[in-house]
């Protein structure tokens, strides 16, 4: 990630330039080079995408000066100053002005580059926070609802968007927590009926007794203490979005009715002879194959096929472990919004545990675990102070490893890839059983078995 932003080197020394530009080229890093304060500046905007390294040093306008414009322009862009041995007293006021860390002269490469990728690694969640933000502060802002960078949230979101403006039903699929409702709200604010009701309805949060009355409505009189007549969900949500969460809990007496619904557009109310058209999609969820129910006789065939036109796969979260750490910080932007808290920082033991954590709640889960650390609560074992289990880095040509200095996202990728590795070859390279034993889809297994280099057998 930290190849995708830019280093501003000023420094007017043509050896001491070169010499800083080989050594970030050689670590994989982009550098763009000049010699002055005043041919920087102009390259400096409040949403650059990198980082400055300045001498204190440099004919006409000092870094010193150059710590202070890019300050008062932007107060999180990391600014490292570079000083000579006499320079000490200048340091201190560059950090007292901004500076982000000072690097006394002479120096290693080594030692350069590994100040130069923890201020890239910090300007790089800067800005994918302040992207955050500007998606919370944006409601039809997909990425702002369904968050992450993953292959298969990235397919989930363009689903979405094919589907949403059509008048097709969806049936959305996944365990519990993975945000089903979470997209039947974004299909409805990416569509034109927006402006309607958004009508949601759990299936298995009523007795039997009472979700034919509170789906199709009922007249007055239609049955003991129906005093007066009732606007079911169904023509509540004519012109917009009718949500039905847990759809396997529904009643099999009621799915008959809910068919003729999806068939006619038509809904009769309980005691009434006369259809209501309706105007209505509808977007169901479950968390149960279907398809299987209908074969052990709880779910009507007939249903399943004429819901399954469009169907929307939620991964869970342990099958998309790179975007824990997005969903973190955005999770902790809303509670920090929410509480009047400030925005804490996890520490690298408790991320190491998020990683590794299986995480059975899901994204429900991880909000929860979010909400916890912005008010201060100790969510054992998974917000503890002490590691457990760390592994310590080693060789980098081993499955897991990580190289001392290593971003966030390739500690992820590291930590994914030993979990892959060591559970292929456990199961003797078979993916198939890999798949099963991770709780992995196998095409998801197959995709980062070959992201990640890894060779398995069938």
């Amino acid at each position: 990630m930290s190849s995708e932003l830019t280093v501003l080197l000023v420094e007017d020394d043509p050896h001491v330039q070169l010499g800083c530009v080989q050594a970030l080229q050689l670590a994989g890093l982009r550098v763009q080079a000049v010699a002055s304060a005043e041919a920087a500046r102009p390259r400096i905007g409040a949403d650059l995408a990198g980082i400055v390294v300045t001498d204190m040093r440099l004919p006409g306008a000092d870094g010193l000066s150059l710590v202070r414009d890019c300050h008062a322009l932007d107060a999180e862009l990391p600014v490292i100053m570079i000083t000579g041995h006499g320079d000490v007293s200048l340091a201190v006021e560059a950090m007292r002005s901004g500076a982000y860390d000072f690097i006394p002269k002479p120096f290693s490469p080594e030692v350069f580059v590994e100040v130069v990728k923890r201020a890239l690694d910090k300007r790089r969640l800067t800005l994918e926070v302040a992207a955050l933000r500007r998606a919370l502060g944006v409601r039809e802002g997909l990425a702002g609802q369904l968050v992450g960078r993953s292959p298969q949230i990235l397919r989930v979101r363009q689903m979405v968007l094919e589907v949403a403006d059509t008048p097709v039903d969806v049936l959305i699929r996944g365990e519990t927590g993975t945000g089903k409702e979470v997209v039947a709200r974004a299909l409805h604010e990416h569509s034109r009926r927006k402006a309607a009701a958004h009508v949601a309805l759990n299936c298995g949060g009523l007795p039997d007794n009472l979700i034919d009355s509170e789906l199709f409505g009922h007249e007055a009189g239609a049955f003991t203490g129906a005093q007066k007549r009732r606007i079911g969900k169904i023509e509540h949500a004519h012109g917009g979005t009718l949500f039905l969460d847990e759809l396997e809990s529904m009643p099999l007496a009621v799915q008959v009715k809910l068919l003729r619904v999806l068939q006619d557009r038509v809904v009769e109310r309980l005691g009434s002879n006369q259809g209501q058209p309706v105007d209505v999609r509808v977007v169901a969820a479950t968390k149960d194959d279907l398809l299987q129910r209908a074969r052990e006789g709880s779910f009507r065939a007939d249903l399943y096929y004429r819901l399954n036109v469009v169907t929307i796969d939620l991964p869970p979260l342990r099958e998309r472990r790179e975007d824990i750490p997005l969903l973190l910080e955005h999770f902790m932007l809303l509670a920090a919004s929410r509480y009047g808290r400030p925005q804490p920082v996890p520490t690298t033991a408790q991320m190491h545990r998020l990683m590794a954590h299986d995480w059975p709640g899901n994204v429900r889960e991880l909000r929860n675990v979010a909400e916890c650390l912005v008010l201060g609560v100790i969510k054992e074992p998974l917000l503890s102070a002490e590691p457990a289990g760390m592994v310590e880095p080693v060789d980098a040509d081993t499955p897991g490893s990580v190289a001392e200095g290593a971003s966030l996202a390739e500690r992820v990728d590291a930590f994914e890839r030993g979990l892959i590795a060591d559970e292929l070859k456990r199961q003797d390279q078979n993916v198939s059983r890999t798949a099963k034993a991770l709780r992995m889809a196998k095409t998801t297994l197959v995709d980062k078995v070959r992201k990640h280099g890894l060779i398995g057998g069938e």
